[in-house]
C-alpha cells in the first residue's frame, strides 16, 4: 500500500514548478538550524512543515526516497504500516565472543536501507581490573557484564535518533547501538575458561558484529562513524584503525572509516587526594589501566604499541594515543569532566568546595585544554558535565557560537573536499581544511566551569533546584571579590559578565 503512496507523492512533489525548478538548477532547501526550527513551526501547522532535503537528489536518491516515505506516512492514512523507530536488538551468532559471564554479545540496529552511510555507537560504562572489583560490579550492574535481560529495543536520543529535529545531519543512517558487556574498555581478548570467572572480549565483540554487518548492507558503506562515550569513546580511539583494516581485509576498502570519541579523553594526572587501588572510582586511571590491561589481556593499536613498548597502558589516554592513529578522529569533550573529577578524588556531593579544590579543577581545566591543541577536529565546552552525543539537547551546547552538530557537519564536509583533492590516498590524515564559516577546533577560552551560558542546565545536588552560573560558581567556592581585584575590575562588573556567560 504505501508504494502507491509514494508514487503518488513523488509525482506531486516533483510536479509543483517552484520545487522542480529547485531540484533541476541544483538549488537547495536550507535545513532548519536550532534557531530557525521554533518559528519555522509557528509559521506552518499540519503536512506542510515535514522538510524535505532535494539536496539528497543530486546526491543520493534512494535517501531521498526515504525522505518521502517518511512524509507519505505522515500525511497519508492510506499507509497504515508505521516507521519503526527503534533499534532491534540481534545477539551475535559468533557463540565464542561474549560478555563478561559468558552470555551471548550483541547489538541494536535501526536499519535505513537506502542510505550508505552507518553510524556504530559503542556505550560507556567504566570498567573492573580485577576479581574483586569485577564481582562488585557484577552485583550492582549486572546489565554491563551480562545480555541476559537487555530489552528487546532501543529508542536511540541525539546523534542516535531518527527524528530530523534531534538529528539533523545522522537521522536516516544505518544506526548500530553496541551495549557495553565486557568492562574491558572495548580492548579485551580473552575468554571465559574454568580458570578465570569472566571473559574480557571486547575487542572481539567488536569485529563480530562488523562480520554480521558485512551481511546487511555495511559492504557497501561510503562512511562508518565509530562513535562512543565515556569508556566508549576511549574504545574509539583503541579500535578505529582495527575496523579499518578489519573492512579492508576483507576487501572493502572504500568504506571511510572515521571516529567520534565523546568523554573519553582521560588524563594520567595526580590525583587531588592519592588513595589506594580499591575500587574503580577512587583508583588512579594510570594503576587501573596498567591492572586491567593485564587482567583483560587487552589489546591496543600496533603504531601506539610500538611508540610504548611495554607501557602499553598509555594508550588508553587520548593525548598519547591520537598522535599514531590513520583515521580522522572527532573529540568531544568537557573541559571539566565529572568522570575526570571523580576519579581524581574531587566529589562534588552539594558540599561547598574549598579553595585547594577549587583551584584544582581549574587547573585541570587548563591541562586538559594544553593537551587538546594538537587536535585538529574539536567540541569542548567549558561545562561541568560528563557524555554529550546521546542526550537529547546535544544541539543545544555551543562553542564560539557554533553547535556540535553543526560543528560535526564542517568536519564531514572538510573530509569530503579534502577526499576530492587527494583521492589517489588510500589513508586520510589527521589534517583537515576548514570550509569558510565552518569551524572545526572549538575550544572555549573562559577558565572556570559553566562560563559557558549554554553549558547544561545546573542543579543543586541535595535540593534538586535549579541554579544560575553565579550561585553555582559560589557554591564551588568561587571568590568574586577576589577575583575581581586580581582581574582590576570591580566585582559587580564581574558578576555581570559571568551572568551572561562573557
Amino acid at each position: 500500500m504505501w508504494r502507491t503512496c509514494l508514487l503518488l507523492l513523488l509525482l506531486v512533489q516533483l510536479s509543483s514548478p517552484v520545487e522542480a525548478r529547485r531540484a533541476r538548477s541544483g538549488r537547495t532547501q536550507p535545513r532548519r538550524t536550532q534557531q530557525q526550527a521554533p518559528a519555522a513551526r509557528e509559521r506552518v501547522e499540519g503536512p506542510e512543515s515535514f522538510p524535505l532535503d532535494f539536496t539528497a537528489v543530486e546526491s543520493n536518491m534512494d535517501s531521498f526516497m526515504v525522505q518521502i516515505k517518511n512524509l507519505a506516512q505522515s500525511l497519508y492514512p492510506c499507509s497504515a504500516q508505521k516507521l519503526e523507530q527503534d533499534m532491534k536488538l540481534h545477539f551475535t551468532k559468533n557463540a565464542s565472543a561474549t560478555c563478561n559471564d559468558g552470555s551471548p554479545a550483541g547489538y541494536y540496529i535501526k536499519e535505513s536501507k537506502g542510505s550508505r552511510r552507518w553510524l556504530l555507537f559503542l556505550e560507556g560504562g567504566w570498567y573492573c581490573f580485577n576479581k574483586q572489583t569485577c564481582d562488585r560490579r557484577y552485583e550492582t550492574t549486572r546489565n554491563l557484564m551480562s545480555s541476559a535481560k537487555w530489552p528487546q529495543t532501543r529508542r536511540g536520543r541525539g546523534i542516535l535518533s531518527p527524528q530530523p529535529e534531534e538529528n539533523p545531519h545522522w537521522w536516516n543512517a544505518n544506526i548500530v547501538f553496541i551495549p557495553y558487556c565486557s568492562s574491558d574498555v572495548w580492548s579485551g581478548a580473552a575468554p571465559k575458561t574454568n580458570q578465570s570467572d569472566y571473559a574480557f572480549m571486547g575487542s572481539l565483540i567488536i569485529k563480530e558484529v562488523l562480520n554480521e554487518l558485512l551481511t546487511k548492507g555495511l559492504q557497501n558503506a561510503k562512511v562508518l562513524l565509530l562513535a562512543g562515550s565515556s569508556a566508549g569513546g576511549t574504545g574509539v580511539l583503541l579500535n578505529v584503525d582495527q575496523v579499518a583494516e578489519h573492512l579492508e581485509s576483507e576487501g572493502h576498502r572504500g568504506v571511510q572509516v572515521r571516529g567520534l570519541v565523546d568523554s573519553g579523553w582521560f588524563l594520567d594526572n595526580q590525583q587531588y587526594k592519592v588513595t589506594d587501588c580499591l575500587d574503580t572510582i577512587s583508583c588512579a586511571p594510570t594503576e587501573a589501566i596498567k591492572k586491567g590491561i593485564r587482567f583483560w589481556d587487552g589489546l591496543v593499536p600496533e603504531s601506539c604499541r610500538q611508540a610504548h613498548v611495554g607501557e602499553e597502558w598509555n594508550c588508553f589516554f587520548g593525548y598519547k594515543i591520537y598522535p599514531t592513529l590513520k583515521r580522522p578522529v572527532f573529540v568531544v569533550q568537557w573541559l571539566f569532566d565529572e568522570a575526570q573529577l571523580t576519579v581524581d578524588n574531587i566529589h562534588l556531593t552539594g558540599h561547598l568546595v574549598h579553595e585547594g579544590q577549587w583551584r584544582y579543577i581549574q587547573n585541570l581545566g587548563q591541562e586538559l585544554r594544553s593537551t587538546l591543541g594538537g587536535v585538529q577536529a574539536l567540541f569542548a565546552p567549558a561545562c561541568l558535565s560528563h557524555e554529550l552525543l546521546t542526550r537529547s539537547t546535544w544541539m543545544d551546547i555551543q562553542v564560539k557560537g557554533t553547535s556540535l552538530p553543526r560543528a560535526l557537519h564542517c568536519w564531514d564536509r572538510s573530509l569530503q573536499n579534502k577526499l576530492h583533492i587527494n583521492s589517489s590516498h588510500v589513508h586520510q590524515k589527521h589534517k583537515t581544511t576548514p570550509t569558510r564559516g565552518c569551524p572545526l577546533h572549538l575550544i572555549d577560552s573562559c577558565p572556570w566551569p559553566h562560563c559557558n551560558p549554554s553549558c547544561p542546565t545546573i542543579r543543586d545536588q541535595l535540593t534538586g533546584q535549579e541554579m544560575s552560573v553565579v550561585q553555582f560558581l559560589k557554591h564551588m567556592g568561587f571568590d568574586v571579590k577576589k577575583m575581581a581585584q586580581q582581574q582590576g575590575m570591580d566585582p559587580r562588573t564581574l558578576l555581570g559578565m559571568l551572568s551572561d556567560g562573557s
